[in-house]
């Protein structure tokens, strides 16, 4: 509740507002360039955009470190405008603001209301215009000249060219401007911000949004002039408003804090972030969760927060994700209080585009060609959780969906251009209209009393999908270091290791013994390395050639003080020992069984500065899709790729061997597939710093010399053809092992490479070992458990031997003495 003010200090905040001509000009790169070019100068930049956007706000925010803020008259009103300006800009050097569409175009029928022109006015900033120059000449300077004089009261004060192209061009250009000219961008599509249905793809779907920011500051600081841009921002008039301040907006709720869960994540992206600092001063502990990967609501949850984002985008994903849309579903019906706009309204219906959703409202929802966008007053259509009766709020539509049927049953929530939409109750309310609290705060404490009157939501407790390893202090757990070798021994047949069971070629034969002669003086890796670069297409300085794949593990865990190294389960569990060896705190991401164990990049913490993943993965043997191992790139994070067993693969498109991104790094192991474990050999493949980094680690000489000799021989075209021909054999036993086992009811995991994951029930295992037959535990890899196991994939008439002991072990027959 607004207080009166007994006095107001002028406030210096130097800004400027970025507009344009029209939209399409390049407003969001330059000004999200900006903003970074600014921040990286050590200045605390504040950003800001006109209009009810969310998606540019989201660029704005991992440009200058803060939240981004909106600026619209027509959701929070005239009067809030400056003060919402100072809030967000609190601390900061400098506040950027972004325009909307063309520099006076405003709410239609409204004379430019709204408009970029209107808020700069309001904020008494000056104007710097961003102008395309890809298709102009002169012309530009009748445009600039035509917008700087039609409303005296906006400040055009200068101009930045965007999409240059020849300098004779750029200087007929510049010959015809009377404002000076701040900067000259030239072209780069490379930088461009990516469409969407809806516009922008928002920030947080992005998985490359960091680096795009980074590069359009880099851009933005070498063809824009930034101390005249500063010197422009400082000529700013002091304010004469005090900061908006939700504490004098609400009024906090008595007794406990209750729990409002805020949808976050790559579906629920649009979001105000004055909505949480109101939900917070009236009392609330505001919670975000993921309904792409949280199992469940927050613990002690009381009241729901569902806001906009691109549901259709990721509705397999939300579909999938049962036991959330399940205790959504139970807790709403039940009277949990909900507020759900836009993509929180799709996520309640019964479907969207066909898959499953919470079915809280009996309906369901579609896209459509027409898009819906408007601006309305709209009237509140009864009371409810939210709004009385005849209440206008101004809000914002701006969907492809439409409801397949009217959701019959249920009063609605507003009425908006003599249309009745969306669905209210005292505990619900739900719609495709989206309004900023700000400008009705009383939403929030309606919201925050309700929530605390109501029964919180007790949470089950879930498997998670991200949970902490054991502290860097304690003990190693001993089934990381568990491996199948252990598992063989004297008299069993052995299909616990996975090293191919044929004999070595007679040329690596032959390499080996040449090694064993050249032991006599200290090893060079250099035939190795080079022969390992050109097999892989590649320079001799990325390629680091190693004491096998454990010691590549080694070197990474040791390289650099990882913050929060994520390994991905399960997998083999060496890089996991490593890095707790190195004295790291891991934590596990656990691909899903439902999902077949296959990577979900969405589910790694996005603050993972190392990761780790399998491909093949060891024990599932799931390759994963390289695209999907590529979305889990990041600016300063590494991303190490196992794929120590990607030569029994016989279609290796998969491989990233060869791509030469920075911030991935490729383990190889040559153990395996030509059946040499006692001969430590393998190698890492990634950019030249990187490798150079690790092999300042390594231990002088880790590499032997017939290791060495043998790693030239294995990458020879007589090799590779071996490889290959190898790789038909295994997926051909694979076949035969798979069809036997799932023939006698086996659940059997869809391996691509030298083993399988098979389900053989609790205690088969130890039985097998007493019939004779060595399979490889699976329990010690996170996510399994005792019912699994791990078959390496042998001849068929090998597993004559295998199925004979299963079916004893089904059929209870003992076992022969002295097996």
């Amino acid at each position: 509740m607004p207080d009166p003010e007994s006095s107001i200090t002028p406030t210096l905040l130097p800004r400027v507002v970025l507009a344009a001509p029209s939209t399409g000009q390049g407003k969001t790169t330059i000004s999200t360039g900006l903003m970074a070019a600014l921040r990286a100068r050590g200045l605390e930049v504040s950003g800001h955009k006109v209009g009810p956007d969310y998606i540019d706000p989201g660029y704005h925010a991992l440009a200058a470190g803060r939240p981004g803020r909106n600026l619209d008259p027509h959701l929070v009103g005239e009067e809030r405008i400056a003060p919402l300006l100072l809030h967000g800009a609190r601390g900061a050097d400098v506040a950027v603001i972004e325009g909307v569409m063309g520099l006076h175009d405003g709410r239609i029928g409204t004379d430019g209301f709204a408009s970029t022109a209107h808020v700069a006015k309001l904020t008494r900033t000056p104007v710097v215009l961003v102008v395309d120059i890809a298709r102009m000449s002169r012309s530009v300077g009748a445009v600039v000249a035509g917008m700087a004089a039609y409303d005296p009261e906006v400040d055009v004060v200068g101009v930045i060219l965007n999409r240059a192209g020849s300098a004779r061009n750029v200087a007929e250009v510049q010959r015809s401007l009377r404002l000076p000219v701040l900067g000259v961008v030239p072209r780069d599509e490379t930088i461009s911000s990516p469409s969407r249905h809806l516009g922008l793809v928002p920030a947080g779907e992005r998985h490359e949004s960091a680096e795009v920011v980074s590069r359009l500051g880099e851009q933005v600081a070498r063809h824009v002039d930034l101390d005249a841009v500063l010197e422009v921002a400082r000529q700013a008039s002091d304010l004469t408003d005090n900061a908006w301040d939700p504490r004098r907006e609400v009024r906090p709720v008595e007794g406990r804090s209750p729990v409002v869960a805020v949808a976050g994540g790559r579906a629920f992206t649009f979001a105000y972030q004055e909505t949480e600092e109101l939900l917070r001063a009236a009392g609330c502990t505001v919670v975000p969760f993921d309904p792409l990967r949280d199992r469940s609501l927050p613990e002690g949850t009381s009241a729901l927060l569902l806001g906009g984002g691109f549901p259709e985008m990721h509705v397999q994903q939300l579909a999938r994700n049962r036991a959330l849309l399940e205790q959504v579903r139970e807790a709403v019906r039940a009277g949990l209080p909900t507020v759900a706009e836009c993509a929180g309204l799709l996520y309640l219906l019964d479907d969207l585009d066909g898959s499953s959703m919470a079915g809280v409202i009996r309906t369901g929802a579609a896209m459509s060609q027409r898009l819906t966008l408007r601006y309305p007053e709209a009237v509140a259509a009864g009371d409810n959780l939210l709004t009385r009766a005849g209440e206008r709020v101004r809000g914002h539509e701006f969907h492809r969906t439409t409801l397949t049927a009217p959701a019959r049953g249920w009063a609605p929530a507003w009425q908006v251009d003599g249309e009745l939409i969306g669905v209210a109750t005292p505990t619900l309310h739900a719609s495709y209209l989206h309004t900023h609290w700000a400008g009705h705060p009383v939403m929030a404490e309606r919201l925050a009393h309700a929530a605390s009157c109501a029964t919180p939501v007790t949470a089950p407790t879930p498997r998670p999908s991200v949970v902490p390893c054991p502290r860097p202090d304690e003990p190693v757990a001993e089934p990381l270091l568990h491996h199948g070798d252990v598992e063989t021994g004297r008299g069993l047949i052995d299909f616990a290791v996975n090293v191919h069971p044929e004999p070595r070629p007679s040329w690596l034969e032959a390499a080996l013994r040449d090694g064993i002669e050249q032991s006599t003086t200290y090893p060079d890796v250099t035939p190795a390395r080079d022969a390992i670069a050109e097999l892989h297409h590649r320079r001799a300085d990325e390629v680091l050639v190693t004491s096998g794949a454990a010691e590549a593990f080694e070197l990474i865990a040791r390289w650099k003080p990882w913050r929060r190294p994520v390994v991905v389960h399960p997998q083999f569990t060496e890089p996991h020992a490593a890095l707790e060896r190195a004295g790291h705190q891991v934590t596990v991401v656990s691909c899903r069984p439902e999902d077949g164990y296959r990577l979900d990049a969405s589910a790694v913490p996005e603050d993972a500065d190392l990761v780790v993943v399998g491909n093949p993965t060891n024990p599932t043997g799931v390759l994963h899709p390289a695209e999907e191992i590529l979305k889990l790139r990041r600016p300063k994070r590494v991303v190490v790729v196992d794929e120590a067993f990607m030569d029994a693969v016989t279609d290796t498109g998969n491989s990233l061997a060869t791509d030469r991104r920075r911030g991935l790094l490729v383990v190889r192991s040559l153990t395996k597939h030509w059946s040499i474990p006692g001969i430590r050999a393998g190698y890492v493949l990634g950019n030249e710093r990187a490798v150079a980094a690790l092999a300042a680690r390594q231990v002088p000489w880790s590499v032997s010399a017939p290791a060495i000799t043998a790693a030239v021989a294995c990458c020879s075209g007589e090799a590779s053809m071996e490889a290959a021909r190898r790789a038909e054999r295994i997926a051909q036993w694979r076949a035969h092992l798979v069809a036997a086992l799932t023939g006698r009811g086996y659940e059997v995991l869809g391996s691509q490479t030298s083993f399988v994951l098979a389900r053989l029930g609790r205690g088969t295992r130890e039985a097998l070992r007493d019939h004779g037959v060595a399979v490889r535990r699976a329990d010690t890899f996170p996510g399994l458990d005792a019912t699994w196991v791990r078959i390496a994939v042998r001849p068929p008439k090998t597993v004559t031997d295998l199925l004979r002991a299963l079916d004893d072990v089904r059929a209870g027959t003992p076992a022969a003495i002295g097996a």
